[in-house]
């Protein structure tokens, strides 16, 4: 049988898109492949954000090109983000790819290889869809029947109408589209039915979810009351809400449902008023600081974790400051902190005074120097206490022990049977890391029949 292997660039969703394009080319009777070497055909989904996955893409063509020498019927393509924003630098660059595929043909995967094969010229699918009113309905069609697997992502939320001067999202994904909730719904309790106990909600802004509906505005909220009353669904997480979106039905619900984890990831990107304003995000420091504030009083012990870009156009020394002023203020668990990297197409590239690549680096390291030394504190703060964790499967630290992660997203590596794997266990974390604890297993919920 023919074979297949796809190598993914970028965040949840790339993955999860990754995993649709599997199921459609298995279910046209391709396997997958270990290596790309004795594949039939290589899948790119590749990712745009910054300019390094797109580099590391380019230099993966360049290796490709020899293998499709050695192997001239290779079918090879380029999905996701980058294809959509650089169609034709690829073809130009890499003539030997077969496929160009945007973010919106995930489902046409199967059919455009199987082109491919038959007549050996460039297939390429790039509109976005279009926006008509307040109404969306093109959601691209997804396959549910899945493999059982103990975690799942579920897109609920396609695109983005919010356009900071950043991003290329509303340039690569289009814009904001929900997926109606009787699908999503239906797609969580057949991966319940399979053996899912986690579900990981996405969505570019994931809480603005529901507003262009044909069955009328559901609230993410609402969504999240939904879900956690499937039976088998154990766990619901999501990612990444938008700061001016979270309400307080958010954070009620967050509050009040069982099943929702006590985490969030709340990008802040900057932590000046001014760089916010340049940025496009539509909410200021004060705002953001209310929505940690009332996260803490209404969940006490939640993690929350952020976002934060360093060098931004016009960022000046004393703005830099200010950012460092406020994660110290907010104490964030943990960041994902970048240097900015301008994006074709978008403001922020063909703004004025582009900070030197020295100075961004080098404010991006003070500043994980001091988030790391948050999250450290409060990781130590933590020992002694007792998590509950879901059991993932052998740890890739340290084989002889398992590992899964906390309500509050914290890696736990403990010593435990295989039995455990699946379960939900209390572990007291006895050792604090920056990437989460070494603990010991207290109790174990009882294993299933």
């Amino acid at each position: 049988m023919p074979r297949y292997k796809i190598l993914t660039w970028g965040c949840q969703m790339n993955e999860e898109d990754s995993e649709q394009m599997s199921l459609y080319l298995q279910e046209r009777g391709y396997e997958p492949a270990e290596t790309v070497e004795e594949a039939d055909v290589v899948l790119l989904n590749t990712c745009s954000v910054r300019r390094k996955p797109e580099d590391k893409v380019f230099s993966t063509l360049g290796s490709l090109r020899k293998l499709k020498q050695r192997k001239p019927n290779l079918v090879i393509g380029v999905c996701g983000c980058m294809a959509q924003l650089r169609a034709e630098e690829i073809r130009q660059k890499a003539p030997h790819v077969d496929m160009i595929i945007g973010t919106a043909h995930v489902a046409q995967v199967g059919a455009l290889v199987d082109e491919v094969v038959q007549k050996r010229r460039l297939a390429m699918r790039l509109e976005l869809p279009e926006r008509k009113g307040a109404i969306v309905t093109d959601i691209p069609e997804r396959k549910v029947d899945r493999h059982p697997k103990l975690k799942a992502f579920v897109p609920i939320q396609y695109g983005c109408d919010k356009f900071c001067t950043f991003c290329i999202v509303p340039i690569t994904r289009g814009r904001e589209r929900s997926r109606p909730t009787a699908d999503i719904l239906d797609e969580i309790r057949k991966l319940a039915a399979r053996g899912t106990k986690e579900v990981t909600l996405l969505g570019q802004t994931v809480n603005s979810y529901g507003k262009n509906l044909l069955e009328g505005r559901v609230p993410f909220a609402r969504l999240l009351r939904l879900i956690n009353d499937i039976e088998g669904i154990e766990r619901i997480r999501y990612t990444s809400p938008y700061p001016r979106d979270f309400r307080d039905d958010l954070i009620n619900a967050i509050a009040e449902l069982p099943k929702v984890m006590e985490h969030v990831h709340l990008p802040l990107q900057s932590g000046d008023d001014e760089i916010l304003k340049a940025m496009r995000r539509l909410y200021t420091v004060e705002q953001f600081e209310e929505i940690v504030a009332k996260l803490r009083e209404r969940v006490p012990g939640i993690a929350i974790t952020t976002d934060i870009i360093v060098g931004f156009p016009g960022e000046t020394d004393a703005q830099f400051e200010n950012t460092l002023k406020v994660v110290e203020r907010i104490r964030f668990d943990g960041a994902y902190m970048f240097a900015y990297s301008p994006r074709p197409g978008t403001p922020a590239a063909a703004m004025e005074n582009q900070i030197p690549r020295a100075v961004k680096q080098e404010r991006l390291q003070r500043l994980i120097e001091l988030q790391n030394r948050i999250t450290c504190e409060i990781n130590q703060s933590q020992v002694g206490r007792v998590f509950e964790v879901l059991v993932e499967g052998p740890s890739q630290k340290d084989p002889t022990k398992l590992a899964g992660f906390t309500r509050e997203n914290k890696m736990m590596h403990f010593v435990g049977s295989p039995d455990l794997i699946g379960r939900i266990v209390k572990v007291r974390a006895d050792e604090a890391h920056l990437w989460g604890f070494y603990g010991t297993v207290v109790e174990a919920s009882p294993k299933c029949a």
